[in-house]
């Protein structure tokens, strides 16, 4: 079997969402590469893989970085000499699936969100539609994460219809996030954000959303579990993020690389973004049996079924955010909980890691196969 080699954006988007495709990739005798920054030698070779460094500029614009980044992924297949490339995230889908166009190498890339350039019509959103059209002209397969982004880029004809596949995320060890007992506490709940500090991620309208419910409802919790990422172009800042904790509006509670024990402890899992592929926080969160609320869009519509694992709110508007946490909140606790039961038997059902490893040993057979007719 021919090398695989896998390129994301981080390598801790390897470790924390592909480990399990990474193991069952070397059980089926593939040899794997993963190329990624902050590359973590031990945790590749502890599975079988081998680990390349290489350096990704996640929310710049310059061509620059971007064209060494290409060439970068250009010399890596060289030097490795692949038979398939396994891409994640936007920038190293369109540059490794670039760089695999003059490579004898099959590029798969996984489209999981579209980003800020496609919640706005205008130049980015045209000049990036083009890079992926000439990226993925020679993938045989484009993984999707849910059908609006598939239908958007068959109807603006990045990608054939026949291109697509549809996989259920990047899939959920059902063991790892076992279901937990729903918090009993009288007149306390927690609503959890767990992501980035994005503007697009809605992080504005969720402190907003606190900000009208705190005098009507003063046991109520508002906590944010991520970082700030100032270089990225809707990145809160510092200085938002000290005002909202010195008002009480939110607890930030940092960076955890385990977010079980702070899902345990809410009530509801909330993300008011404004477009996602297939988010792992709501499908991580209904996994241990967390009702979710979310901002009616793609992406987060595939997981929160209205009024039976989770509550839906119109996006960029805090006031729907605050009424559809109101409603969530005055709730009873056994209705709460057959919320949260509902969000465990989807993920059971439809959004299990087996599902998204056996659609990439799938294709990967499908593929090698044709390569030898």
């Amino acid at each position: 079997m021919k090398r695989v080699v896998l390129v994301s954006n981080s390598f801790s988007n390897i470790t924390n969402f592909r480990g399990r495709l990474v193991e069952a990739l070397v059980e089926a005798g593939y040899p794997i590469s993963i190329a990624a920054p902050n590359a973590d030698s031990g945790w590749a070779r502890a599975r079988g893989a081998e680990a390349i460094e290489i350096a990704v500029d996640r929310s710049g614009l310059n061509p620059v970085t971007d064209a060494v980044l290409w060439l970068n992924y250009l010399r890596m297949l060289r030097r490795e000499e692949p038979g398939h490339l396994l891409s994640f995230t936007a920038k190293p889908n369109i540059y490794g699936a670039l760089a695999a166009r003059l490579s004898p190498v099959i590029s798969l890339p996984n489209v999981s969100g579209l980003g800020t350039a496609f919640m706005r019509e205008g130049v980015l959103s045209r000049f990036v539609s083009l890079l992926y059209q000439v990226a993925f002209r020679a993938c045989p397969i484009v993984f999707f994460q849910n059908p609006d982004d598939r239908d958007l880029f068959v109807a603006r004809k990045i990608i054939r219809a026949d291109q697509a596949r549809l996989l259920p995320g990047s899939g959920i060890d059902l063991d790892h996030f076992a279901p937990a007992e729903m918090p009993a506490g009288e007149g306390e709940l927690r609503f959890l954000f767990i992501g980035r500090l994005l503007g697009d991620k809605g992080v504005r309208e969720f402190v907003e959303a606190a900000r009208l419910l705190r005098a009507e409802h003063p046991r109520w919790r508002f906590q944010l579990l991520g970082d700030i990422d100032t270089r990225n172009r809707s990145g809160v800042s510092p200085r938002e993020l000290r005002q909202w904790v010195d008002d009480g509006l939110i607890e930030h509670l940092g960076h955890a690389e385990d977010v079980r024990p702070f899902i345990v402890e809410a009530g509801a899992v909330v993300l008011p973004s404004y477009r996602e592929g297939l988010p792992r926080s709501l499908l991580e969160a209904a996994a241990m049996a967390r009702p979710l609320i979310a901002t009616d869009v793609p992406g987060n519509r595939q997981i929160v079924d209205h009024g039976v694992n989770g509550l839906l709110c119109e996006v960029r508007n805090p006031r729907s955010l605050a009424e559809a946490i109101r409603q969530f909140g005055t709730m009873g606790f056994v209705r709460r909980k057959q919320m949260g039961q509902a969000g465990r038997e989807l993920v059971e059902r439809d959004y299990g890691v087996d599902r998204v490893i056996r659609a990439y040993l799938d294709a990967l057979a499908q593929l090698s196969a044709e390569a030898r007719v």
